[in-house]
């Protein structure tokens, strides 16, 4: 194998030259910049900045950036907000959340972000993140009297991104064309109503063409009544609910282990409009939230959505496939051939710090579902037709302690829980203990919480985690996460165990702020002949600087990412005679913004060495709206991406192009997605009015 040489400082000319240019570009830019403008930054980088994700690649991700786009764009009014809509915001504790509450109730309100220092509760990340997801409306008398009509407000966007390469399946093999685009549209009215529709296309789908009639391969749609008397929330179309920990209803956010530490494990339960891309977890129908009295509330649910399947020759369902891509032939025969009928309800009553509520969801579908149970790992995977489940959760928050969880089981009787224990006496300290076990035997198929295997099932593991702030500047985080796999997985014939730990630090200064991260996993693998587990070790070190003064319009980061992934051999050796094979990877990049008025701009550049998939590197990169930051880097080579933004009036426009050139290849990518050259370039371009 490959060994690193970091050849990545060997860089080629064209490169240094671009490199330089981009250097002197920003270095001018914030030279023309009033020496005392305050730079305006987007909730996207303070997130990425405060929050880092740890688990990016992680599907959920891309659903959690685009339900913070939506908390961004409607901001919560923090004086007149409900306890349920404060906790929308994931990264706010419950603690977090009551002195809210209680500092309302005591001083009328809060008129200025400076209030929110009043809380000792409310640490730094909050602070950073809060003003960008709310508002500081004036305190009403009445907070169930409907507000005066406001004039409805629209919003168009249209993006494309297009790619200035070819695959193979572009030339024979896709049924579409090569570009990827979507058109939104939504509509608010006061604080009452908003609708949204959503069409999305893949690169490769086809379009007005073969199954795909109406235009565009995917829609999503929602409209949905807010506050109106006993109604609380109304929803028909598509939408996420999340209830309890997500044991039996989990198709919400949902955030990473360090991220969680903020929240101290809390997790948000919301009824909300599916307005992503994602063809996953949402359902479709009609739901409400009622608040029957002022302590009970009652969340019913319907739905009737598609599924794409993979069938066996007898018709039965061996897979539910979420990808959402129909390129081919055989990706569109599996479109809508199967069907999901859902109905439910959740009761939910809080009274002072005390919460509790019950969740009931039964699934049917139309085709049985049959996984090949001949895989070790597939025997007690979810089968059959009908799903039942059932939990209760619960809940008790007094001054600085934290006490959550929720029992599920199936129709079955077998059994999952969750349960988070956390303590907060100060903003300057808080600790936390995540309790989870899912029986290898447990079965739903809307469930979604926090797992190390990645399925609420087959699983037995504590989490224990820490903030602390010694001082105004300086946190540290750290968790440790042991997990228990009583059953086979995936790649794993027996029965397993997995650690996962992490410490992480920040600190700032006026115009500085420094990061560094460790994490460290390990977790068992079948040896190649099956007849023992082998160690998989991953190290993940992450140092960052970031200069951001705060009287000009433009800041600056560096970072540097190094992995090394270990994997035990057992019984056969490598030609070194050693018990590990072990693969390396390293990555530099550099980030520039830039904000001036109407424009702002992004850059980041970044150099990568890898030996293989199992050391690859991930790299944020700010995005347009509606889309995803993070991409993974294996091999060798460089990236370098620019975002443009101009604001003019009621029109916004972004520009973004990407670039990454490998040196240890002629070609990139396998079967249909390859490109027979060693550099890939995309253009993104997006539109959006408001009226």
């Amino acid at each position: 194998m490959r060994k690193s040489s970091y050849g990545c400082f060997n860089t080629p000319d064209a490169m240094s030259r671009l490199t330089v240019f981009l250097f002197f570009f920003f270095l001018s830019l914030s030279a023309t910049t009033v020496a005392q403008e305050q730079q305006q930054r987007s909730w996207q980088e303070v997130w990425h900045e405060v929050m880092s994700a740890d688990e990016p690649d992680d599907e959920a991700w891309d659903d959690f950036f685009e339900q913070l786009e939506q908390l961004a764009a409607h901001p919560i009014d923090i004086n007149n907000a409900t306890r349920d809509e404060l906790q929308q915001l994931p990264f706010l504790s419950e603690q977090q959340v009551q002195d809210i509450i209680d500092y309302r109730l005591r001083y009328g309100g809060m008129r200025s972000e400076g209030e929110l220092r009043m809380l000792a509760s409310i640490d730094y990340e909050q602070l950073q993140l809060l003003p960008y997801f709310i508002t500081f409306g004036e305190t009403t008398q009445e907070p169930d009297k409907p507000h005066e009509p406001n004039k409805p407000h629209h919003e168009v966007t249209a993006t494309i991104g297009v790619p200035l390469y070819t695959r193979k399946g572009d030339e024979n093999g896709y049924l579409g064309y090569r570009y990827r685009h979507e058109l939104r549209y939504e509509m608010s009215y006061g604080k009452h109503v908003m609708l949204g529709l959503t069409g999305s296309q893949d690169a490769g789908e086809p379009f007005f063409a073969n199954s795909n009639k109406l235009g565009y391969d995917n829609y999503s749609y929602y409209a949905q009544l807010k506050d109106l008397g006993r109604i609380e929330k109304l929803i028909a179309g598509m939408f996420k609910l999340s209830a309890g920990k997500g044991l039996v209803m989990g198709s919400s956010m949902m955030m990473g282990k360090l991220a969680a530490l903020q929240s101290l494990g809390r997790r948000p339960t919301a009824l909300r409009p599916h307005t992503s891309r994602s063809q996953d977890t949402y359902l479709q129908g009609i739901a409400a939230t009622l608040r029957l009295s002022r302590l009970f509330t009652l969340t019913p649910y319907a739905s009737y959505r598609p599924l794409d399947a993979t069938l066996a020759t007898d018709g039965t369902a061996t897979t539910i496939v979420t990808s959402g891509y129909h390129r081919t032939e055989q990706e569109m025969a599996k479109k809508n051939n199967t069907h999901a009928a859902d109905a439910g309800i959740r009761a939910e009553l809080r009274m002072g710090g005390l919460q509790a509520g019950m969740t009931v969801a039964y699934t049917h579908l139309d085709r049985s579902l049959e996984p090949r149970q001949s895989q070790l790992y597939r025997r007690y995977q979810a089968n059959g037709q009908d799903f039942t489940n059932v939990s209760v959760d619960y809940g008790y928050t007094k001054h600085a302690l934290h006490f959550s969880g929720e029992t599920a089981t199936d129709a079955y009787g077998h059994i999952a829980t969750l349960n988070t224990l956390s303590l907060q006496p100060s903003g300057q300290w808080g600790i936390m203990a995540i309790q989870r076990f899912y029986s290898y035997r447990y079965q739903s198929l809307r469930a979604h919480a926090m797992s190390a295997g990645g399925h609420v099932q087959n699983e037995s593991a504590l989490l224990v985690g820490t903030t602390w702030r010694p001082m105004r500047r300086l946190q540290l985080q750290a968790y440790a996460d042991y997990a228990y796999f009583p059953w086979a997985r995936y790649l794993v014939s027996q029965q397993s165990e997995a650690l996962d730990l992490l410490v992480a630090s920040a600190y700032e200064t006026d115009n500085w702020t420094f990061k560094a991260r460790y994490r460290r996993q390990w977790h068992q693998r079948d040896n190649d002949t099956k007849t023992a587990l082998t160690d998989q070790i991953d190290h993940r070190i992450r140092l960052s600087a970031r200069y951001s003064p705060r009287t000009t319009a433009w800041s600056l980061q560096t970072q540097v990412d190094l992995a090394s992934n270990k994997a035990n051999k057992a019984n056969k050796p490598n030609e070194a005679n050693e018990p590990y094979n072990t693969d390396h990877g390293f990555m530099l990049s550099e980030t520039a913004t830039w904000h001036h008025k109407r424009w702002q701009l992004w850059a980041t550049s970044a150099w990568f060495d890898s030996d293989s998939y199992a050391s690859r590197l991930y790299l944020y990169e700010r995005q347009m709206p509606h889309q995803y930051g993070f991409a993974s880097y294996s091999g060798r080579g460089w990236r370098i991406a620019l975002l443009a933004r101009a604001d003019m009036g009621r029109w916004q426009g972004y520009v973004r192009i990407g670039h990454t050139h490998y040196t240890d290849r002629e070609e990139i990518g396998t079967g249909l997605q390859t490109i027979s050259k060693p550099y890939m370039t995309e253009v993104g371009l997006q539109l959006r009015y408001r009226w």
